[in-house]
């Protein structure tokens, strides 16, 4: 059964957001070791992507996010491609994840499922471990100049809600924010930080500040936190909760560390261990779960489980 839109999803209850997409196209032999990320596989993979959506579906997740974080025409055009090849790709991987969502909603009659439209912040464009940081600083029509045409190309080929993702500087958020709630009214978006700590964005900013002001911004579903690790999630909730209202969700990487110089990621003893965590989280409050860079549909099998108790 579907639904229209992100609010009547959580009125039915807590929601289960999908996966990492690069760990999941290596996985099946595309090589994202590139200033284009998981992007890279939009040129020649367009199957390995739909098979990973189809592969969270079948773990439990309500939520399929485009492969579009790092995708941007100056990325592409920066990588050899013309810049209307660029907005075409672009384009296709919002079609790959709504081709993969309304096929398994067609041999699952239960199912339901929304696609989310994955906006990185300029810090991933970058491609040197900025979103970590937030260490980058532009004018609020710099910001919105870099932002507009992805914006236009995933919002035009109909997505069900804005993941705008990943976010560690608030000056971007706030010009971000308002380039959606100006010139793109009717659509739905959450805004997610990358963390410095449970308390800090990357850039030093509050996260009950920034979170306070997504709160009241128009058509906002959701705010909360993604790619940090499973520890973090239950402090920042705890501040979350206390701060706003709205639907909080969360999304941490598998605990491994990444290292931006090298482009690694390191094993941790935190990693996949969702199981011990994912009941703190709910009690937290947490309303949408899912994962960011190293999870699997393994992880997210578990969510799927944990929430449906």
């Amino acid at each position: 059964m579907q639904v229209s839109s992100m609010k009547t999803l959580l009125q039915r209850g807590p929601v289960v957001s999908d996966g990492a997409m690069a760990t999941e196209l290596e996985k099946r032999g595309v090589d994202t070791d590139s200033a284009l990320w998981s992007a890279t596989a939009m040129i020649d993979h367009a199957a390995a992507i739909y098979a990973v959506h189809q592969s969270y579906f079948a773990a439990g997740a309500q939520l399929a996010t485009t492969n579009t974080y790092q995708a941007n025409v100056p990325a592409f055009v920066t990588a050899g491609l013309t810049a209307e090849s660029a907005r075409k790709l672009t384009q296709q991987a919002v079609q790959i994840a709504k081709q993969a969502r309304d096929d398994y909603a067609a041999q699952h009659a239960d199912f339901t499922g929304l696609v989310a439209g994955s906006i990185g912040p300029y810090g991933a464009y970058l491609a040197d471990g900025s979103e970590y940081t937030g260490a980058y600083q532009l004018s609020k029509t710099a910001y919105q100049a870099f932002h507009r045409e992805r914006l236009q190309l995933v919002t035009g080929m109909g997505v069900d809600v804005l993941a705008l993702e990943t976010m560690p500087n608030f000056e971007e958020v706030q010009a971000l924010v308002s380039l959606v709630t100006t010139e793109f009214p009717t659509q739905d978006y959450w805004v997610s930080f990358s963390l410095k700590d449970p308390a800090t964005l990357c850039d030093g900013t509050s996260l009950a500040v920034a979170a306070k002001w997504v709160a009241v911004q128009p058509r906002v579903v959701a705010v909360g936190v993604n790619c940090t690790s499973l520890e973090n999630i239950e402090p920042a909730l705890t501040i979350l909760r206390a701060a706003v209202t709205i639907p909080l969700i969360v999304y941490p990487n598998s605990g491994d560390e990444y290292d931006p110089v090298t482009k690694t990621w390191q094993a941790t003893n935190l990693s996949h261990t969702f199981d011990s965590f994912v009941p703190k989280w709910l009690a937290a409050g947490a309303q949408i779960i899912g994962g960011c860079c190293r999870t699997t549909p393994s992880d997210i099998a578990t969510v799927h489980r944990l929430l449906s108790r």
